[in-house]
């Protein structure tokens, strides 16, 4: 990709996963080689063998490859997870019913 050709990532989520999966390299928590190849297994038992993009598919799986390592260490719980994703869904329904772009005139003529 050539600078100012666009983003980087399709989502800001898709970001923040990696981002998530560079600093817990860079704290020496993970390294490259497991991750790659905890990842490739992600993806095969996904049955994601098609050429990835850097789509939602492919962060899905890094979302999901991450989670597992963060509770096979037992930084986190997994019940905290589905509470998460309970939130998120949640709210992600309640946006879905709010109106966009709508301007307020707060002056009183």
């Amino acid at each position: 990709m050539t600078p100012g050709s666009g983003p980087a990532f399709d989502a800001p989520w898709h970001a923040r996963v990696f981002a998530l999966a560079v600093a817990e390299n860079e704290a020496d928590r993970l390294s490259w080689p497991d991750w790659t190849a905890r990842l490739a297994t992600t993806l095969r038992d996904s049955g994601l063998s098609q050429s990835l993009d850097g789509g939602d598919d492919y962060f899905l799986a890094w979302l999901d490859t991450l989670e597992s390592v963060l509770v096979e260490e037992g930084r986190i719980d997994r019940g905290e997870i589905e509470l998460a994703r309970a939130e998120l869904a949640k709210t992600h329904a309640h946006a879905q019913h709010e109106p966009r772009n709508v301007l307020h005139d707060m002056r009183s003529d």
